[in-house]
């Protein structure tokens, strides 16, 4: 009998008892107890599976779960290795995910009753050990104790002896909202607002009966904002030790793949390409898989008995928000379109500490993207590293960005019709008409740049924009620089493999030739793309095939373009 795909799953009891597939990550939490700083902070892109490990942890720690021990762990490293601190806490949660960020005044009340409500659950949750439980709850809910709530929450364990172990979850969840807001943010985190205060009571809580404290969430902005708010936590995003604790090993992709029932010839795209890559330290040994995104695949392959038309999951666009914020200054911008162009970007290691007023300098921008799982480490090259875009999926992200970006460079101009592209490139897949898709292109796209946006521009810059435009219908799956024998494409065209119908596939060759360029050099360009085309055709993959259409395209300062006949 299969085990439960975990799709969505974070309560770990609930996985164990309701006969989830667990992937095993417990032999993490020995080696986090065993750290000399008991005090932890530890961040990593969304989707990773950080809620699923906290509660690993609260149900390891919990003294009130102690019983349920040998029930939920035996099967697993730790429950066949258990340390000297298992069930000896009084665990207390905070999730800060949801706040309400609207305005200066809804985020403080919203912030202070959160904390009052987890400190009201902690006390109740522990009753039979705090004899002043009912009590202290009534004062908290009377007098609306916000921070003070926490001192309550420290004097109720110290009356009862017991240590506490303090678990957040989100801890930076309201932080772009606030950094919108401008002001708000630099008074509740950097002076003496009320984020600021509740870090500094955690900090007190450490004198007396705070003994763990583990922070997770995606950036390292606001805990560096703190300063001496709260200045003892260990940073362990980037311990090589620690790469695998969240997201998946391609072994434990399939072993998921097995215990779970997963059809694997189902899967008809290159999981490594779509979702791997992600590698959080230089010294790592292995690559991990996005543990969402992964799971978010399985199970619409187990729903729908085939691949899902959605190949990368849709939930993605909500980091696409979050970017356009950060990447909000020109020399952002000019930095994430060079790695959109580049596919990455070379730079120095990852700065771990950096505040939202230092986000202007390159390097601590490409750290930011690097904590936001939007570049991985992709190995060093004469004393730098480059920093890559990791997988497909995040690609796609760096691909609508820029169409964003090119919506806005002339505001005149009406806003790009979808329904209009997505019906060119119907003629393409269906018709073998490449004519329409690229008339749109060269109107809507490159007849928006001005001649300040033309001085840098490349045919690197055309591939991008195409490969933009080419995923919006969902019709192709675009590759770029596909490796085949006799070199790289620049564009390959892969069907969806959910639209089996498709009766064209197309490989793309694209040159650019700036304003100005003679005819001859435009004649050399097709030349030389022609001679690229036709050491593709022998490729094993294209021989023979009457499906695949070959295209050398050579664009023409702004807004004009040549294609060859033949294809």
């Amino acid at each position: 009998m299969p085990k439960k795909l975990p799709y969505g799953q974070s309560n770990f009891a609930s996985m164990i008892e309701g006969g989830y597939a667990y992937v095993d990550k417990t032999r993490f939490v020995e080696l986090l107890e065993n750290e000399n700083n008991t005090y932890q902070f530890f961040i990593r892109p969304r989707r990773f599976g950080k809620s699923l490990f906290l509660s690993v942890l609260e149900n390891y720690y919990d003294l009130n779960r102690k019983g349920k021990f040998s029930s939920i762990f035996s099967d697993l490293y730790i429950g066949k290795n258990p340390t000297p601190e298992q069930g000896t806490y009084a665990v207390i949660k905070f999730n800060f995910s949801g706040l309400n960020a609207d305005s200066h005044d809804k985020f403080e009340v919203s912030f202070s009753g959160r904390v009052e409500d987890c400190v009201i659950e902690f006390l109740s949750r522990y009753r039979s050990i705090f004899p002043n439980a009912e009590r202290d709850i009534n004062h908290i809910r009377e007098r609306k104790a916000a921070i003070n709530s926490l001192n309550i929450a420290y004097a109720a364990a110290g009356d009862a002896g017991v240590s506490i172990f303090v678990i957040i979850d989100e801890y930076d969840h309201f932080a772009n909202n606030l950094i919108a807001m401008g002001e708000t943010y630099i008074k509740e985190v950097k002076a003496g607002g009320i984020v600021r205060a509740f870090y500094e009571s955690l900090k007190a809580g450490t004198d007396s009966v705070v003994k763990r404290i583990f922070i997770t969430g995606i950036t390292p902005l606001m805990i560096n904002d703190l300063t001496s708010g709260f200045n003892m936590a260990d940073d362990l995003t980037v311990d090589p030790r620690y790469n695998e604790m969240l997201g998946f090993t391609r072994e434990e992709v399939e072993w998921i793949m097995r215990e779970t029932g997963v059809d694997k010839n189902l899967i008809k795209i290159d999981m490594e390409s779509y979702y791997n890559g992600y590698m959080f330290s230089e010294d790592a040994e292995n690559k991990v898989y996005n543990s969402q995104m992964t799971l978010y695949l399985f199970n619409e392959i187990l729903k729908l008995g085939k691949q899902p038309p959605n190949i990368v999951d849709v939930n993605l666009r909500t980091d696409y928000g979050r970017l356009r914020r950060l990447a909000g200054n020109e020399k952002n911008r000019e930095t994430y379109l060079q790695i959109t162009r580049d596919g990455g970007i070379f730079g120095n290691r990852v700065i771990q500490k950096f505040s939202l007023e230092e986000l202007h300098h390159e390097e601590n921008f490409i750290s930011l993207l690097f904590y936001l799982g939007m570049l991985t480490n992709g190995g060093m090259t004469r004393g730098q590293i480059f920093w890559k875009i990791p997988n497909y999926s995040i690609k796609t992200l760096y691909w609508e960005y820029m169409v964003s970006y090119i919506q806005g460079l002339d505001l005149e101009k009406t806003q790009i019709d979808t329904s209009e592209l997505s019906a060119t490139l119907k003629e393409m897949a269906f018709e073998g008409d490449i004519k329409p898709y690229l008339d749109f292109f060269t109107e809507n796209f490159l007849k928006r740049l001005s001649n300040r946006d033309l001085i840098n521009f490349d045919e690197k810059y055309i591939k991008v924009m195409l490969l933009a435009t080419l995923f919006v219908s969902q019709l192709y799956l675009p590759v770029s620089e596909a490796e085949n024998i006799n070199g790289y494409t620049d564009i390959y065209l892969q069907k969806h493999p959910a639209i089996p119908d498709i009766k064209f596939e197309y490989v793309f060759e694209i040159k650019y030739a700036k304003i100005g360029a003679k005819e001859t050099e435009i004649e050399a360009k097709f030349e030389e793309a022609e001679t690229q085309i036709e050491k593709y055709k022998s490729d094993p993959r294209f021989a023979g095939r009457e499906d695949i259409k070959f295209a050398a395209i050579v664009f023409k300062g702004k807004g004009e373009y040549e294609v060859t006949k033949h294809i």
